[in-house]
């Protein structure tokens, strides 16, 4: 289990830069990392799904693709923004989990608990919160205009903000279970193996691409 745990930290630590950088670069750069996600995801896709449903996933698949790159022409900063609550969302379950562990919160997905759904919540409250108030009160959109758009989020007062966030996680927490569902009735434990600790492509972007769009 440590050794695991240490996968998914050294994984973590490597792939984020590598998507943040695709990110802020934007352009082709992006472009051709959505293609990249799109081939791989929909690999791991239609290996685990059910023949009737196969070209429905890649469809929204092909539609997360475009809703990322959508997000990412009115700013790298509401990208990160989105991404940053979900990753929050997966940390705050995981630890949440482990540490107080409880009542399970759905058979289709064994491993999740009450605790880990308001670790969730509580981990992306603070880290969104954190963002928001770093872009607000600093001068990167002074230093940085070319990457920061329509910066949404700095508009809300903290009540808004609060169900903002409150809802990017709650789709991410239910992508998750959309996805271990799939996984459940395709009797697999991870959509692939192509992540270190992590599993597929999808085990880790599985809330991601549902509070996209």
């Amino acid at each position: 289990m440590k050794n695991e745990t240490l996968k998914r930290i050294l994984s973590s630590l490597i792939l984020i830069p590598i998507v943040f950088f695709f990110i802020i670069k934007g352009s082709v750069f992006f472009i051709f990392f959505l293609g990249v996600f799109l081939l791989f995801a929909s690999y791991e896709w239609i290996k685990m799904s059910k023949n009737q449903i196969k070209f429905v996933g890649v469809l929204y698949l092909l539609f997360c693709s475009y809703s990322a790159l959508v997000l990412r022409d009115r700013g790298a900063d509401l990208l990160f923004f989105v991404i940053l609550i979900c990753i929050s969302t997966d940390i705050g379950g995981y630890v949440f989990g482990r540490l107080f562990k409880g009542p399970k919160l759905i058979k289709i997905s064994p491993n999740k608990t009450y605790a880990g759904m308001i670790g969730s919540f509580f981990l992306s409250f603070i880290i969104g919160l954190i963002f928001v108030y770093t872009i607000s009160n600093s001068n990167l959109l002074e230093l940085y205009p070319q990457y920061l758009g329509s910066m949404l989020y700095i508009n809300l007062n903290d009540f808004w903000l609060l169900i903002f966030i409150f809802l990017i996680s709650a789709v991410s927490q239910a992508g998750d279970l959309v996805i271990s569902y799939f996984k459940r009735l395709a009797k697999i434990k991870n959509t692939g193996n192509i992540i270190p600790g992590h599993g597929g492509l999808l085990d880790r972007v599985d809330g991601i691409i549902f509070a996209i769009p």
